[in-house]
């Protein structure tokens, strides 16, 4: 297909341009705007190819995916691919409820999570992410899972019930961030 049969108008042009100066767009897309400007400004397939570094069949795709369908057709189209077997929504939800006391934690991991829902804790990340969902730092207080916490608690209190004689109960609380 000659050179000439790619024709950009004034608006597709505006388009391309802005992608090629876009530091927010994905490389591929700024290099489609690259091959599909070379191409109309008569550098032909095998000029692109080499200004560009990319293949000629590259150039001929994205060309001709230009001319059929416009500047919608230098989009990624769906891959293939086995579908989701659960989707961001449910993983949220999971994470938002406690984990089984039998775990004994206070809050769910990527691995557990993953586990008890029977996806890969790749998947519980990458929703975790999308959502900016982070169940370790939740603002909220966490039971401990230690199974002996109540007899610890009853002495801690005990001391301050009935210090023993002569002495002096001190409480200091460590956080992270204050002291």
């Amino acid at each position: 297909m000659p050179a000439a049969l790619l024709a950009l108008s004034d608006v597709d042009r505006a388009m391309l341009e802005s992608w090629r100066r876009s530091s927010t767009i994905s490389a591929g897309q700024r290099e489609r705007a690259e091959i599909a400007v070379a191409v109309a400004d008569g550098a032909g397939v095998s000029g692109a190819a080499r200004s560009l570094g990319v293949s000629r069949p590259t150039v001929i795709k994205w060309r001709d995916r230009f001319v059929a369908d416009g500047l919608d057709g230098l989009g990624d189209l769906p891959r293939s691919g086995r579908p989701k077997t659960i989707d961001d929504a449910q993983i949220i939800a999971a994470t938002l409820e406690a984990p089984p006391a039998s775990l004994s934690v206070t809050h769910w991991s990527t691995r557990l999570l993953g586990r008890h829902l029977g996806v890969a804790d790749a998947t519980v990340a990458r929703a975790w992410r999308a959502y900016r969902v982070q169940p370790w730092r939740a603002g909220t207080f966490k039971f401990s899972t230690d199974p002996e916490l109540e007899a610890k608690v009853r002495d801690v209190v005990g001391l301050y019930l009935d210090p023993p004689e002569n002495a002096i109960v001190l409480c200091v609380d460590e956080e992270t961030r204050t002291q």
